[in-house]
């Protein structure tokens, strides 16, 4: 069943400081924000994978993919047997910290993608659409490379709930129009076909806001492995914890803010060679869905 309560986690912490389950998968085409830009030559585009609405029509919530070892497209676009994780980054930007952006203070981080790339990690961007607005040209560079996708955070980082970590709230009338924006936001920058799935500011949903963005079609992303990146100073604790943490079909949260999650970069470069030797393949958060829905 999904979850209908709010996740404590360690990326609550960051999400505080940055202001201050399961439905059946189907194979369905996805059903973007209207803002959301159309696939060009959508004709010969595979569908992306997304799951199927929950009761009552709800907003979907996808956790991790199968715990077994299975056979999807995986690094490089090759088709891989073995335990499938994908690694996921949250380019998080409020609305309000475009003055702290201006005195100098990094929401990016170029290293990040750049080691990532070097170790032809495939991997899933969750971004603001401020964070778009703010790093146009990064946010495009992401978004061509076909090692990546990008998915869509909100625009504003506010929460979808009350009493979300210290985050201000979007209003429950102004939950879609915040997800659209961001979306806006991402087809200015240049980004090309943004994915259909959506992660909540800070973690945290509830029934209304599951509600609120079921008519974009998008499915909403967790996870079930904390890096524990946000504000970390010791890079091997927060290694350990990704390493212990992981089992086939995990999706790991980490982020891509330089300020606020400094040691993530030297955290990829030591779990990525590890969890190759104990047979784990990286594949993005689509590849993921996909191999829920049965998709070879």
């Amino acid at each position: 069943m999904i979850t209908l309560v709010r996740r404590a986690t360690a990326l609550c912490v960051l999400g505080a400081a940055l202001t201050a389950c399961g439905t059946t998968a189907a194979e369905v085409a996805p059903r973007p924000a209207p803002s959301a830009p159309a696939p060009s030559s959508s004709a010969s585009r595979t569908p992306t994978p997304t799951l199927a609405p929950g009761p009552a029509g709800l907003t979907p919530v996808f956790e991790h993919g199968p715990r077994t070892d299975g056979t999807t497209r995986g690094e490089q676009d090759g088709t891989r047997d073995g335990k499938l994780i994908a690694l996921t980054f949250d380019a998080d930007m409020t609305a309000d910290q475009g003055p702290r952006a201006a005195s100098g203070e990094r929401f990016d981080n170029p290293q990040l993608i750049a080691a990532l790339r070097k170790l032809k990690v495939p991997a899933t961007v969750f971004m603001t659409g401020r964070w778009a607005e703010e790093y146009p040209d990064e946010a495009r560079s992401i978004g061509r490379d076909r090692q990546f996708e990008i998915a869509n955070h909100s625009y504003s980082h506010y929460a979808y709930t009350d009493d979300c970590y210290g985050l201000p709230t979007v209003a429950e009338d102004d939950m879609r129009a915040d997800l659209e924006r961001a979306y806006t936001a991402f087809e200015k920058a240049g980004v090309p076909n943004p994915m259909p799935y959506f992660r909540f500011p800070g973690g945290c949903y509830d029934k209304a806001a599951l509600k609120e963005l079921s008519a974009t079609g998008v499915t909403a992303v967790q996870w079930d492995v904390v890096s524990g990146d946000a504000f970390a100073t010791d890079a091997d604790a927060v290694t350990r914890q990704v390493l212990d943490g992981v089992r086939p079909g995990s999706v790991v949260v980490m982020h891509c803010t330089r300020s606020a999650a400094p040691v993530t970069e030297e955290v990829v470069r030591a779990v990525v060679p590890e969890l190759r030797s104990r047979g784990y393949h990286f594949v993005k958060v689509s590849d993921l869905v996909g191999a829920a829905n049965g998709r070879a």
